[in-house]
């Protein structure tokens, strides 16, 4: 079994226009100094890496890694939620994302496809560079507007598009593949990998491609109501990323699952700070030591509660508190003894 790495921190939700969350190196020693040993950074801002720079030039990742190892981090791996979020998109939401892309793109989904498409490719170039194996990403959606079937989906429906976002892929898992980086696939709704048999079916669709993967992030199958912990035990061997995020989910009489169109804070299902949710971490690090996760404990804060700095600064011990150093020798080593042929078939009676 391997020791799970961390705590680290997602820099996405605290980067901002005043210090110390304006700059690559001044966020950077904010976290250390909170007692986080790692940053997953994301590409989108240009504040934090030059992604285009970072996958062509070795000379840059090796500055870039050094700039952020002097400050008491290191970085953990990259992240392109919004960029992958862009590979596939339904024409229903293309208004609302068009704002994850830059302007000379908005209004041409075409064009912004394969913006988004360069940029996961770029990601997973970089990451090679910088010397990690692990990527993660959104899917984007084709059919996720038709989630609740009414009108009822048309046969066939759902093969199609899993044929069809195994195919906006393929040429981003062909690079992960000759750059041998693990595409991990946040599993999230709103993206057409929302769970664990949408997984599968993109695996399928993709031919069981290796370089599929998982991020693990319990507090979105609490907001589905999905086993969070029978999921790791029939996916284990796919999540070779993890983020730390707490949630609760508590209906009532006026509102469930869909939240009635409400804000987060009068939803069913929240997101929440560290320890103020609902989610067993106890077992979700036992049962990710268990089956010998060696990735990172990353925190994602989210909450519609409490302020952001304190989240984060709650989240490192927290982090730190529930990783479990693994055992290198079985608790009963102290009666074992040798293996004796005799005894064996003594006790069998043979």
């Amino acid at each position: 079994m391997n020791t799970i790495k961390g705590p680290a921190i997602f820099l996405a939700q605290f980067m901002g226009d005043e210090a110390p969350f304006n700059s690559l190196e001044s966020i950077c020693k904010w976290a250390a100094n909170l007692g986080y040993k790692g940053v997953q950074i994301p590409t989108w801002d240009a504040r934090l890496i030059d992604l285009e720079k970072a996958a062509e030039s070795q000379t840059y990742c090796d500055e870039l890694k050094a700039k952020v190892e002097a400050c008491g981090v290191q970085i953990t791996e990259l992240s392109t939620h919004l960029q992958g979020q862009l590979v596939a998109v339904n024409p229903a939401y293309n208004v609302l994302f068009d704002g994850f892309a830059p302007a000379e793109v908005q209004g041409k989904p075409k064009e912004r496809a394969k913006w988004a498409t360069q940029q996961v490719i770029w990601a997973l170039q970089a990451s090679r560079r910088l010397g990690i194996d692990v990527h993660v990403t959104f899917s984007g959606a084709l059919i996720w507007h038709t989630v609740y079937p009414w009108p009822q989906r048309p046969a066939g429906l759902v093969e199609a598009a899993f044929k069809e976002l195994a195919k906006k892929w393929k040429p981003i898992l062909k690079v992960a593949e000759e750059v041998g980086v693990d595409v991990c696939y946040e599993i999230h709704p709103g993206e057409d990998l929302h769970d664990g048999i949408t997984f599968e079916m993109f695996r399928a669709a993709t031919k069981n491609h290796k370089r599929v993967k998982i991020l693990y992030d319990p507090s979105h199958f609490v907001l589905q109501q999905l086993d969070y912990l029978a999921f790791i035990d029939i996916y284990h061997e796919h999540i070779k990323m993890f983020h730390v995020k707490d949630a609760e989910f508590n209906p009532s009489g006026r509102v469930g699952v869909y939240g009635g169109y409400q804000d987060w804070a009068n939803r069913a299902g929240r997101f929440r700070s560290l320890g103020d949710g609902q989610v067993d971490f106890k077992g979700i690090f036992s049962k990710l030591s268990k089956y010998d996760f060696d990735g990172w404990a990353v925190l994602e804060w989210e909450c519609c509660i409490k302020d952001a700095e304190q989240g984060a600064i709650e989240g490192a011990p927290f982090i730190n508190d529930h990783i479990i150093k693994v055992t290198e020798r079985a608790f009963d080593d102290f009666a074992g003894a040798e293996v004796d042929a005799k005894l064996l078939k003594k006790i069998m009676g043979v």
